[in-house]
């Protein structure tokens, strides 16, 4: 799907410092200092245009949500989105996720979620999905003892090559869907996801657990 750039989107962001994290390196460690509170943090890597991280943090007051995205168009439309909901539990970060030991200390993550990452089908490209082992690693250390990640999207293969990398990296698999809509109605969706289900596109998804 083509992304459409926005010319002032640096500009409009600086619009939403109550939304924003410029310096996340700063609250590497403390990012609960960040939201004056012990509250588990649920990280999205990917948010995209926000919907899902504001409805999760609106339906969750005692959790607390961080969306990383590393396209500043992306992320002015979603600042645009939060802010009349002002929400006190979610903060945004603009950063590329092989950056994210540099924010996150060892266990300070609950929760990851990867929402209809990019799959990069070329298998020469591999190693560049969100779910190859150079991020597993990442993952294991940033998230606490028994923490979780949930993974959705439309593409068979990458769902595929996902469930078969995190078995291999022992990864506890807690839950397993070929077709997330079929009979549930509690689902927090994404754009993508909206436009995948109303074509009847079918939605994978997974939920792993990380083992001591």
């Amino acid at each position: 799907m083509r992304r459409r750039n926005i010319k002032n989107a640096h500009e409009r962001i600086l619009q939403h410092e109550n939304l924003m994290i410029f310096d996340p390196a700063a609250f590497k460690g403390n990012w609960n200092k960040v939201f004056g509170n012990d509250f588990p943090i649920y990280l999205e890597i990917g948010m995209g245009k926000g919907k899902f991280m504001l409805e999760q943090s609106r339906n969750n007051p005692a959790a607390n949500f961080i969306g990383i995205e590393k396209y500043e168009s992306v992320i002015a439309v979603a600042l645009d989105k939060m802010a009349p909901f002002q929400p006190a539990n979610l903060k945004v970060v603009a950063m590329d996720a092989t950056n994210l030991l540099d924010i996150f200390s060892d266990g300070e993550i609950a929760k990851i979620y990867l929402n209809f990452s990019d799959p990069w089908p070329k298998n020469g490209h591999a190693k560049r999905r969100l779910t190859s082992p150079r991020y597993l690693d990442i993952y294991r250390t940033i998230l606490k003892n028994e923490g979780e990640i949930e993974l959705k999207t439309d593409n068979k293969r990458f769902f595929e090559y996902s469930v078969l990398s995190l078995l291999e990296h022992n990864w506890q698999l807690k839950d397993f869907s070929v077709d997330l809509h079929d009979g549930r109605t509690d689902i927090v969706t994404t754009e993508y996801e909206e436009k995948f289900k109303a074509k009847g596109m079918p939605i994978y998804y997974l939920k792993v657990q990380k083992k001591g």
